[in-house]
């Protein structure tokens, strides 16, 4: 029997994609290759972080990468391949980061950033599900006293901003040390738990008549015509009117279907750990000029970092595990983590913070919802909503102002 809409990946964007597709009266099944808790998505920072937060492919972001290499606190590597398509991508991340695109950029994100926090807020208060969902800031901590002046200086909105001192700052992070300089309170953006937020979502739609075929890898996409007639996974065949690839980093599948996008494997870093409730964040916390995130949770804490191109290896490296406690060592006094969980994934990152959203260009019945590097979580919803749209409504991607504003079909 044909099916309604397959969606391949059970990550944020295609747990969304389902609970908006499933909310219009569309008969969804879900295919995973694991079981939804190992993949990128369920390593997220948690971070809800589209207002006023630079994206990476900002003016600077080289520079700056390259003092904090000869400093020895880079969270940036690239490594030597030969892989041409990763060149490619960085140098259309160094034409992306400019002034203009920059101002393209926030406005877009904060479209749909709030978006997505309103779709979340609907989700814990109208659905019943519950993740641990907060509208408390973002605090932006800074180790260098440039970059928090410059930051500074454009923090006008007493709504949008708060300025803190070192003091202040270690009120919201009693590890920090005197080596802080200060922190601005970012007041519009929040944080969930990704981990609980992916479970709650899928035991949700399951009770909505959602589909999920999990330990189920797609191998193959057939053809016919213009369409996709069926997918072949490791285990079964499956028809179906509509297809969405929600693969995230692995391109596989896309390229089958003759794409090349410009998207790289982004491989990060998470560590989750329980410590003194007495000294936990506050709220969530980046410190801005070491690319370090630590979230605090129900239980636990999640520090995550790193930027790891060009390499392809799964395996958690010790090194950089070390790099991650040695930066942060450096602006905290010391303090106790119990039962550690260590974490890395591949994150599927456009070199111009645009994700890849909408019909495939060959393919009439194929649709792609991928590239938003670690922002998955921030805009999840608001991508959920805008697949849902361009499925059910429009029929293609042209009449839909969503995809043309905010898809790399468009904004390449």
């Amino acid at each position: 029997m044909k099916k309604d809409v397959v969606i391949v990946g059970g990550g944020c964007i295609g747990l969304m994609s389902a609970y908006c597709l499933q909310k219009s009266g569309r008969s969804v099944t879900v295919i995973e290759k694991g079981d939804i808790t190992n993949g990128t998505s369920f390593g997220n920072a948690g971070l809800l972080s589209a207002f006023k937060k630079a994206p990476l492919s900002a003016p600077g972001a080289i520079t700056d990468t390259i003092k904090l290499m000869l400093k020895g606190e880079s969270p940036a590597s690239v490594h030597p391949t030969l892989n041409l398509h990763l060149y490619k991508w960085l140098l259309k991340f160094a034409a992306s980061s400019t002034e203009a695109r920059l101002r393209r950029t926030l406005a877009l994100f904060e479209r749909y950033g709030q978006v997505s926090l309103d779709m979340y807020q609907s989700m814990v208060e109208d659905d019943g599900i519950d993740f641990h969902f907060r509208k408390d800031g973002l605090l932006m901590i800074y180790t260098e006293q440039a970059t928090f002046d410059a930051k500074a200086a454009h923090c006008n909105d007493p709504k949008a901003y708060e300025i803190l001192s070192k003091e202040k700052t270690k009120e919201y992070m009693p590890i920090l040390n005197d080596k802080v300089i200060g922190s601005i309170l970012l007041k519009e953006n929040g944080h969930i738990d990704p981990g609980e937020m992916m479970l709650a979502v899928k035991k949700y739609l399951e009770e909505k008549g959602v589909e999920f075929l999990l330990n189920e890898e797609v191998e193959r996409l057939e053809f016919e015509g213009s369409k996709v007639s069926k997918i072949r996974t490791s285990k079964d065949v499956y028809e179906a009117e509509t297809f969405i690839l929600s693969t995230g980093a692995d391109d596989k599948l896309a390229r089958q279907a003759k794409n090349k996008f410009m998207m790289t494997p982004a491989k990060g870093y998470s560590l989750t750990f329980k410590m003194d409730d007495a000294l936990k964040p506050k709220t969530t916390s980046l410190f801005a000029d070491l690319f370090i995130a630590m979230t605090p949770r129900r239980d636990t804490v999640r520090m995550t970092s790193k930027l790891e191109l060009g390499t392809t290896n799964p395996s958690i490296v010790k090194k950089q595990i070390d790099s991650m406690n040695k930066n942060l060592a450096q602006y905290t006094n010391d303090f106790e983590r119990r039962d550690v969980v260590e974490w890395s994934g591949f994150r599927p990152l456009t070199p111009n913070d645009i994700p890849i959203l909408g019909f495939d260009e060959n393919y009439e019945n194929l649709v792609h919802a991928t590239g938003l590097g670690w922002l998955g979580i921030t805009f999840a919803p608001s991508i959920g909503k805008i697949i849902n749209d361009v499925i059910t409504v429009d029929k293609k991607n042209e009449t839909n102002a969503d995809i043309l504003l905010f898809s790399s079909f468009f904004q390449g």
